[in-house]
């Protein structure tokens, strides 16, 4: 079953013989369940193709539809409420809010929809993140894996159509690197979830389904 579709996508900055192209023309589709990897050296377009399947920027043209929704037919807020509800992010810096411990960082996507925290899903959650001892924690009492794999739980917690990973290892030692792939691998198969993830580490990229290579804005 197909999940996200993207037709002839580009993203154009700038102007007159400023004009960058960071996409161009890019179509691709992903299936429900599988885990994919996009791979690029820096300015290639990956991070500027994983943006815009976010709904965080806006392409120049093309279409990004995520389960059955055109989400550039929706209007700013519908695009908000969709984005918070069907579609986690993993960041590489983990942005979790400091003053919110491990608990609150992962439930915080459900408080914002006005929905309750199901506890013993959490549980189940939390000891799959391998952080169960660690719920009460703030992010400074934490390693930095265990912040990223806080923030793939604040990404999963919604059950959302995909989740966009933007290099959720780059920051991380090797040790960490594995542990927090693994998790996503296990996420994947145990809950079936749709990922779609950035990274420059073809050895880590090869654990996925699929590999796309993006070259000068283009699928290779």
């Amino acid at each position: 079953m197909e999940i996200v579709r993207v037709e002839n996508l580009s993203k154009v900055y700038g102007n007159g013989d400023n004009k960058v192209k960071a996409l161009d023309n890019v179509s691709l589709t992903v299936e429900k369940g599988e885990f994919l990897s996009i791979v690029g050296a820096s300015g290639s377009g990956k991070s500027t193709l994983l943006h815009l399947l976010g709904g965080v920027d806006k392409p120049t043209s093309g279409k990004v539809n995520i389960n059955g929704t055109d989400i550039f037919e929706l209007n700013n807020d519908k695009l908000a409420i969709f984005r918070r509800r069907q579609v986690g992010i993993v960041y590489q810096f983990y942005n979790l809010i400091p003053i919110l411990n491990v608990e609150e960082n992962i439930s915080l996507p459900l408080e914002l929809d006005g929905r309750k925290v199901d506890k013993a899903e959490m549980d189940k959650m939390l000891s799959i993140l391998g952080l169960g001892e660690r719920r009460n924690n703030l992010p400074n009492e934490l390693s930095g894996g265990q912040q990223q794999r806080t923030s793939i739980g604040r990404a999963l917690i919604t059950r959302p159509s995909v989740i966009l990973a933007d290099e959720p290892t780059g920051n991380l030692d090797t040790k960490s690197s594995n542990e927090v792939m693994e998790i996503l691998k296990r996420l994947n198969r145990e809950y079936n979830q749709t990922i779609i993830m950035i990274t420059h580490n073809m050895e880590l990229a090869k654990a996925t389904d699929r590999i796309i290579r993006i070259e000068d804005g283009k699928i290779v």
